[in-house]
């Protein structure tokens, strides 16, 4: 029988513990290095956020430009997260 104390854990939970990602931990030269290497993450995180800020240009009252153009980022971020899709982890 094998002693998994503290000092020596299975090997199996090691591995695990180690490959968990928890929120936070992502720094931005990693976003922007995921970008660089048209990773599907960042750039799909990127088409949602244009997504939301159409939306956001669509609803607001107060400037018309933004009302103008929010169809256009609202498509530029659909058609992105379309395209990014394709792309591999």
């Amino acid at each position: 029988m094998t002693d998994f104390s503290a000092k020596n854990p299975p090997p199996f939970r090691t591995e695990f513990s180690q490959k968990i990602r928890r929120p936070g931990d992502a720094s931005m030269t990693e976003f922007l290095s995921g970008l660089a290497r048209f990773r599907r993450g960042p750039w799909e995180m990127l088409a949602s956020c244009l997504i939301a800020l159409g939306v956001v240009m669509l609803m607001q009252p107060f400037v018309l430009w933004a009302f103008t153009w929010s169809f256009l980022v609202t498509l530029t971020g659909t058609v992105m997260f379309i395209i990014t899709s394709h792309f591999p982890n």
